[in-house]
């Protein structure tokens, strides 16, 4: 065999032993039950399982607006704020906010007819929705936080653990918003929908609702 020959032919085996011994280490490092635990966790955890408690039924609700997030009024694309919301006449924000959460459990309480008492909390952490300037030209995301903790009321027990709650909703622009409007799909109304459904959810299998994916705007919301 030629020198030169002979040297690739000794190339590609010193490769494939490499590629073969890679490969038996990193079988060993998955399988290998006395492994260390950080060899063990190479891959992604598995998200945590939603609980199914398929008979609550909301006895009573509490909603908890804190008097620190901050009330932006700045009619921009996308002012700065805990609390943006112009559904309503100017007034106290937090306490139309807190209105508007209060609505939408009651929704959800006539729509789950369960066998446990439950006591629904919530604390408001954001409440970000479209301004005049953005609902009538690009429109936007209404951009919802939430703190959920549900109780039995029988016990005071958590049924299940406090959860954040990201409830965004795609927020009409343009001609589109006021479509809705003439619809009577006002803001209000749409919010107040979407979160009784969100809830609703919780009730029906704490831990389900996954939160919509709404693209740029969204994504513009989280900086």
């Amino acid at each position: 065999m030629k020198p030169f020959k002979l040297f690739v032919v000794l190339a590609i085996g010193t490769l494939m032993s490499a590629c073969a011994t890679s490969d038996t280490a990193t079988r060993n490092a998955i399988y290998n039950p006395d492994a260390p635990k950080m060899m063990l966790r190479a891959g992604p955890e598995p998200a945590p399982q939603p609980v199914a408690f398929p008979n609550l039924q909301i006895e009573k609700f509490t909603v908890a607006v804190p008097e620190q997030l901050k009330v932006s009024e700045a009619n921009r694309y996308y002012p700065h704020g805990d609390i943006v919301w112009r559904g309503d006449p100017v007034g106290d924000r937090h306490a139309q906010v807190k209105a508007i959460f209060e609505a939408a459990l009651m929704q959800s309480a006539g729509s789950v007819q369960g066998g446990i008492p439950t006591l629904v909390e919530i604390e408001v952490l954001r409440f970000h929705a479209l301004t005049e300037k953005a609902r009538y030209t690009t429109g936007g995301v209404h951009s919802i936080t939430f703190m959920l903790s549900l109780r039995d009321t029988r016990t005071g027990l958590l049924l299940a653990p406090p959860r954040e709650v990201r409830a965004d909703l795609d927020g009409f622009g343009g001609q589109e918003a006021i479509d809705a409007d003439r619809r009577g799909q006002t803001q209000k109304v749409r919010i107040t929908g979407h979160l009784a459904n969100v809830v609703r959810q919780e009730l029906e299998r704490p831990g389900s609702h996954i939160n919509a994916k709404l693209g740029m705007f969204q994504a513009l919301n989280k900086l």
